[in-house]
This record gives structure tokens, C-alpha cells and sequence, in this order.
């Protein structure tokens, strides 16, 4: 059974024992011995290959190109693989993490959960994997670990919501990949506890990192806290500590960075015993773009060709989007952001735009990561034309929706209505993507790795392919040498250069 626990601030006079706080309920969690269940299993699979397909499209991109190159700086045995490197070569685990992380998170591709704030619960992999194989886990014990990370993500997402302060979500990250290790390592409750709050401390930054002109920097975030996990680890490891209570202190993280000392936040946490299940919770992405963006593109391409058939896009006088809070604020004209009209805007910042995507979708009936976003594609004069037309508002039945706990009714799709020069409107309504386990393609094994294989083509060999696959397929029997080769090599004429040289580079 799930356990709802009240966490507030307290002041440095104010008695809160260890037992009672957030930081070390979650370490109790990460060290109790459960078994995986089968599905849960199962779906962790499914997310590594999920990852691996999205760091496979993303490999030359020059983000990924530099983080590599950090990376490759920091050779270690026994160490951790990175995607592309021929597998022989290891890195430093936490550098892994790092370049394994940003590939991971370059394209917005990989899964998501929303809640009370937002997370993409995929970024827990490259650091638990890396440490993994550093480590010498088996695939038991990557699954075990892996379930934390989920777990421990998904149950802050519920319990706290960070955006509406202004904190980046990595803040939720730090903590549940610590946590993971945590698992992963069998450590005891007492180091778990000292990690997690020292990954909270280290990993609390604002939410420009998605705002205005979102840069690059969006796709290093979750890498930096995966990174910041495996050192937070390490050192309470060696006896270190950690600023505690991290939540509930005075000066702490919720008394200053959110609802301050009068709120009262509910965490869920698993009960002793109870099987951490948080992964099935959580989706994947069929297109690559701002979640919120999904069923909003797959709606666009079943309404494209009735617009043409009505008069065409030209006919078209204005498009409005009827959504939720999150999606008129955060991607729609609620932003206020000038820079989601911009024809020349990063592909970071169209990819948080949905009246962009929108006006792409509606004329190309599909979303594609490379062309979507190609500035031929973005300056075309009719897309222009049409991407000024659209608008969106806040509708409260669908902010309710999206916040709702019932998953038959939680929804993150809205209703487009278009409006034509004659008067007549054409409009209709989505709540899930497709691919959403609720939707009319939900994604299991078989789209993952349908996912994978399309965007691995013509960037890792076949045979290549096959053998990552077959070891998925067998990840809960993999001895740990079999888990140090859980990764994939490209021809290094696939990996992309970095544009400019570093510090790194200089010895």
C-alpha cells in the first residue's frame, strides 16, 4: 500500500528525527529488498532501448558531439561504455553518465511522466547504467536499480511541483538516480539518506534552462544531475555528508525555493515490502517534441486533410488550441514568448513551441526529428503564414484533466477549432497521444524496438543492432560482463566533431 507522507518545513529549534524525513523514507524505500515484478521488468527494458534509438538519432549533433569529447578525456578501468565508442573503450562512470545523458536527452524523444510538475524519467538510466557496469552488476541488479530510479522520480512528480517556483525539474533527478545507486549498490539506508540530499542540493537550478531562447543547455540539464548523482554517491560513500534536512531545514528547499515554511507537500512512497511499480506509470514519445505536443500532432494529422478539403490552409483565418495550463504556458502563446514565433529560433525552443508544431503537422500530416526542424522547413513561407494564425487558451476542464489522478480521465491533449474566411469552423478534440498506453497505438515491445530500429538505420550496423536487441531481450539474466557491453559502436565517421575545443583538450 501506498504511504502518503506529509513534508514541511522546520524550523532549526523544531524536533524532526531522521526517521521523519523525506530524504531518508526515500533511502528506506531504496534499500528494501523487493522482487521486480515480471511487467515491471519488462518495461525497463523497453526504456533502455527507448533511450539507446534516441542516442542513436542524436550522435552527431553537436551537443552530443562536446559532451562526448568530455567524456573521452576521462578514460578509467574498470569504468562504463558511451554510445558510439567502440565498447572496449571505458570511461570514468559519472563522464559516461554525462555523454550518455545528453544523447539520451538531445531530441526530447524519450519517455515522460506528468503530474504535479514534469520529468522525463528515462535521464535515471545513464547514470544507474553506468555505475552498473563501472561496478560489475549483473542485469538483476540493474533492474532492481532501475525500478528505484523510476520510483523514487515519479513520487516526487506527484508529491511537489516545481515549476510553479521556477525550479528546473532536474531537482527531482539528482535524488532519484542517488537513490537508484543507492539500490544498485546495496548501500545502507544511513549512506542513501546523506546522497540523496546532497544530489538535491547540487541539482536545484531555475526553469530557464526552458524559457525564452532555450538553448543546449536543455539537453545537458539531466545529464549534469546524473553526473552530480554518482558524485554525491561517492562521496557519502567515503563518510561524507550532506546539508540536512534538505526539504524541511529552515534555510532549506522548501522553506526558500518553494511553498515556503506554511506548505505542507504529500509524497507517495511505497509501503515496506510493497513492489515498486512507478515505471508503468509513466509514456513514451512517438514524435519527437515537448510531451504536451504529442496528442496535439497526432490530432493535427487527422484534421489536416479536412481543412483541405474545406478550402485549404489559406482559407484558414486563425487556429485556437483549447489546453490546459501547462501546455497554454509553458508551450503555447501563454509563454509569452516571442521567440516561439520565430522563424529562425533554435530547434530547443521550436520544439517547446506548439503553434509551430501545429502549423507543421497540419501540412505535412506527420512530425519527423531532423526534417520538422530543418530551417528550410521552419522559413517556408505558407508554414509562416499559417503559424501566425494559431493561438492557444487555457480551458479548465482540461487543466483539471491534466491533473486529474484518475488515469482514465488524466489527459494531455485539448480541442482545436479552425476558423475559415466563410465563417465555418472545423474542430475536434484528443486526450492522449497515440502511443500513450491509453491511446489507439499504445507502445509495448514490439514499437520500441520499431522505434530503435528506425533510427538506428544508416547510424549503427545491423549486426550491431541485433546484438544490443538480443541482449535487452535477456536482461534479467546478463552477467556483468555481458551488462559492460549493454551500449552500441558506431563507425566513428557517424559521431559528429565537436565545433570548438575545450579545456579538455588543450594538454
Amino acid at each position: 500500500m501506498t504511504v502518503l507522507h506529509d513534508v514541511r518545513t522546520y524550523k532549526s529549534a523544531e524536533p524532526l528525527a531522521r526517521e521523519d524525513q523525506l530524504a531518508w523514507k526515500i533511502a528506506e524505500v531504496a534499500a528494501d529488498p523487493v522482487a521486480i515484478d515480471a511487467e515491471v521488468a519488462e518495461m525497463i527494458g523497453n526504456r533502455i532501448i527507448d533511450n539507446a534509438a534516441v542516442a542513436a538519432a542524436s550522435l552527431a549533433r553537436r551537443p552530443v558531439a562536446s559532451a562526448r569529447a568530455q567524456a573521452e578525456a576521462h578514460p578509467f578501468a574498470p569504468g562504463a561504455t558511451v554510445f558510439g565508442l567502440d565498447l572496449g573503450r571505458t570511461i570514468s562512470p559519472e563522464w559516461a553518465a554525462w555523454a550518455n545523458g545528453v544523447a539520451v536527452r538531445e531530441l526530447d524523444f524519450h519517455d515522460t511522466f506528468l503530474a504535479a510538475d514534469y520529468s522525463h524519467p528515462g535521464d535515471n538510466i545513464p547514470p544507474i547504467l553506468a555505475v552498473a557496469q563501472h561496478a560489475g552488476k549483473d542485469g538483476a541488479a540493474l533492474i532492481r536499480a532501475l525500478a528505484t530510479g523510476y520510483e523514487i522520480q515519479v513520487d516526487l512528480v506527484k508529491g511537489i511541483c516545481l515549476h510553479e517556483h521556477k525550479i528546473d525539474h532536474i531537482a527531482h533527478l539528482g535524488p532519484s538516480a542517488a537513490a537508484g545507486i543507492g539500490t544498485l549498490m546495496n548501500l545502507p539506508v544511513e549512506t542513501i539518506y546523506q546522497a540523496v540530499q546532497q544530489a538535491l542540493h547540487v541539482t536545484t537550478t531555475t526553469r530557464q534552462s526552458r524559457k525564452g531562447e532555450i538553448s543546449s543547455w536543455k539537453a545537458f540539464a539531466p545529464a549534469f544531475a546524473g553526473k552530480m548523482a554518482i558524485e554525491a554517491v561517492d562521496r557519502v560513500m567515503r563518510g561524507e555528508g550532506a546539508p540536512s534536512p534538505a526539504w524541511e531545514g529552515e534555510d532549506g528547499f522548501i522553506a526558500w525555493l518553494l511553498g515556503g515554511p506554511g506548505h505542507v507537500y504529500r509524497v507517495p512512497l511505497p509501503a515496506e515490502g510493497e513492489p515498486k511499480r512507478a515505471i508503468l506509470d509513466t509514456y513514451t514519445k512517438e514524435h519527437s517534441a515537448e510531451y504536451q505536443s504529442q496528442a496535439l500532432i497526432d490530432l493535427a494529422r487527422r484534421i489536416g486533410p479536412r481543412i483541405r478539403d474545406a478550402g485549404g490552409f489559406g482559407a484558414v483565418t486563425d487556429i485556437v488550441l483549447h489546453t490546459s495550463h501547462h501546455t497554454h504556458f509553458v508551450i503555447g502563446t501563454g509563454a509569452n514568448d516571442p521567440q516561439k514565433m520565430d522563424p529562425a529560433a533554435s530547434r530547443e525552443t521550436l520544439d517547446h513551441s506548439i503553434m509551430y508544431i501545429l502549423a507543421v503537422a497540419l501540412e505535412d500530416g506527420a512530425w519527423h526529428h531532423v526534417r520538422s526542424y530543418a530551417p528550410e522547413r521552419t522559413q517556408r513561407p505558407d508554414t509562416v503564414a499559417l503559424w501566425r494564425k494559431i493561438s492557444t487558451v487555457e480551458d479548465p476542464d482540461w487543466t483539471r484533466r491534466y491533473h486529474s489522478q484518475d488515469p482514465a480521465e488524466k489527459a494531455f491533449g485539448g480541442r482545436l477549432v479552425v476558423t475559415f474566411a466563410d465563417g465555418t469552423m472545423i474542430e475536434d478534440a484528443t486526450a492522449v497521444a497515440d502511443a500513450h498506453p491509453l491511446g489507439v497505438r499504445p507502445f509495448a515491445r514490439a514499437q520500441y524496438i520499431g522505434k530503435f530500429r528506425d533510427l538506428a538505420e544508416s547510424v549503427i550496423a545491423t549486426a550491431e543492432q541485433d546484438r544490443f536487441l538480443n541482449l535487452v531481450s535477456r536482461l534479467p539474466e546478463l552477467t556483468a560482463a555481458e551488462l559492460r557491453q549493454l551500449s552500441f559502436s558506431a563507425d566513428p565517421a557517424r559521431l559528429g566533431e565537436p565545433a570548438k575545443r575545450g579545456l579538455f583538450d588543450l594538454a
